[in-house]
């Protein structure tokens, strides 16, 4: 059984690693976390059910050759009154299932309410909100109390209910034996006899009957771990080419995408980034910015079009080698438990402490480790929660750095820190977009400045581009996102406030 559970639950984990970034958008975590774990374990019940059945199988037809044996009569009428067994046991059989799913959809919503209570305590506590989640927990918490309650109701009366009608069927066989002594059609012996064997044979009858409904029940369980391990991938290659090395040459072609039939995002897009160029996207939310770099990060399946890497198709590639050449900083910087130099070397394991040490000393001038109170061997905390959200994307960078990607996307990775830890980033940046195509999506003036093309989007289409300069001379949406959103973060316009404390550009 061990073994079992053991090995379900490792392919239902690989599984879901596998999984491409829409069947996350479809499934929240703790619903997935509950298939992996509690219906791993309802699976395990199953395949004891089986073995079980199989003995008790084999049992019940010794038996009933033994009563043959005895009076071949009275054992016709046992073969006749046994299917009832399994007439009263399917009965209880859509219950069961019913049910059980009933129970395995509470105990993920229970699951999914921890999670969100923990994950989120923080924002919990500064709303003063303990008591309105702990009200959540304990209404879901008792739902399901109530539904495995009604569970164990139906499943446990099951056996009382087969054990009712195979007491009738004795007193039939006992009635119909005692008429057949009493005419000499058989004798007393053989009717004793038979009695008393009759018993031992209706347990392993009704333990296979109670098995069949229990057997539905752990279906259900089976039937939702088998629906995540064979969930068809939205994103499909049509060829696993391994990719040595990339120059960066990506180009869009005509290609269409949406999340759902009712969001479009983009149609018959066109884009050439040439390699070793870096391009800002800028534009309002939902023009497409993010959603250009989850397609060439092959996140997400586009419907129609092309996206070529170096001239080939990107649905020909092989995703984890293809993968390695990229590298992706987001908004929010997620760190694994561990120490700063054990995120730095993630992505590239076999970096010795020394090369870490270099690296992260490449990282705005190596000034952000003395603010470490153990320097590279600081602990993280869970997901960085022990470093402030710049100490964090500034581990991310390093991280990047060490992998050495040859598609570098940035997305909006600067937007919430503040101006003195973005100058610090910034001198990272320039160093990250050297000799390499970088992609970065950014709400900051410093970090578009520096971009070879600034590309503005509105609604998926690019209705502008080119330099600062340019786009400034033009007058058009980029000036008006400008001078809506970046001039107050520029550095002269923050360092020429009263009282301000200057800010180093990013090439001082």
């Amino acid at each position: 059984l061990g073994d079992v559970v053991l090995a379900l639950r490792r392919d239902a984990f690989r599984a879901a690693m596998n999984h491409d970034l829409s069947f996350y958008d479809k499934y929240q975590s703790g619903r997935i976390v509950s298939r992996i774990t509690s219906d791993s374990d309802e699976f395990g019940r199953v395949a004891v059910l089986i073995t079980d059945v199989g003995s008790q199988l084999l049992l019940s037809l010794m038996l009933f050759i033994i009563l043959l044996r005895i009076e071949w009569r009275l054992a016709l009428l046992v073969a006749g009154l046994s299917p009832v067994a399994f007439l009263v046991a399917n009965l209880f059989r859509d219950a069961a299932r019913r049910i059980t799913q009933q129970s395995q959809r509470v105990i993920a919503e229970v699951n999914v309410s921890i999670q969100d209570a923990v994950t989120g305590i923080q924002v919990a506590k500064n709303f003063r909100r303990e008591q309105g989640i702990y009200d959540e927990f304990r209404q879901v918490n008792e739902q399901s109390y109530r539904i495995n309650t009604w569970r164990g109701i139906v499943l446990s009366t099951v056996f009382p209910t087969l054990t009712f009608f195979s007491s009738l069927a004795t007193g039939i066989l006992l009635y119909t034996g005692g008429y057949s002594v009493a005419h000499s059609i058989i004798g007393v012996g053989s009717w004793y006899l038979f009695m008393t064997s009759l018993d031992r044979f209706w347990f392993p009858m009704l333990q296979l009957s109670a098995f069949w409904s229990q057997f539905q029940a752990g279906l259900s369980a089976t039937e939702r771990i088998f629906a995540l391990m064979d969930a068809a991938p939205a994103v499909r290659q049509v060829d696993n080419r391994p990719v040595e090395r990339l120059r960066g040459d990506i180009r869009f072609i005509d290609v269409s995408f949406r999340y759902s039939e009712k969001e479009q995002v983009l149609q018959d897009f066109n884009l050439h980034i040439r390699p070793g160029e870096s391009v800002a996207l800028v534009g309002h939310t939902g023009a497409g910015k993010s959603s250009i770099a989850k397609l060439v990060s092959r996140f997400y399946e586009f419907q129609a079009g092309q996206i070529l890497i170096d001239g080939q198709d990107i649905r020909t590639f092989d995703l984890k080698s293809y993968r390695r050449h990229l590298g992706i900083v987001t908004q929010t910087p997620f760190l694994f438990a561990g120490t700063v130099a054990d995120n730095i070397r993630y992505a590239t394991p076999g970096l010795s402490d020394a090369d870490v040490e270099r690296i992260a000393r490449q990282i705005a001038g190596g000034d952000w480790l003395e603010t470490l109170p153990d320097g590279l061997h600081t602990d993280v905390g869970e997901r960085g929660s022990r470093l402030s959200m710049g100490q964090r994307q500034l581990v991310v960078l390093a991280r990047m750095l060490a992998q050495n990607p040859a598609i570098f996307i940035l997305d909006e990775a600067t937007a919430s820190v503040d101006p003195f830890t973005e100058s610090q980033i910034q001198q990272t940046l320039d160093l990250l977009f050297r000799d390499r195509t970088s992609i970065v999506i950014a709400h900051r003036l410093s970090t578009v400045r520096a971009a070879d093309r600034i590309l503005v989007l509105r609604q998926g289409e690019i209705i502008e581009e080119g330099s600062h300069e340019q786009l400034m001379a033009q007058g058009g949406h980029y000036a008006e996102l400008y001078n809506t959103y970046f001039r107050h973060q520029s550095l002269e316009y923050i360092n020429s406030r009263p009282g301000a404390r200057h800010v180093p550009s990013s090439g001082a």
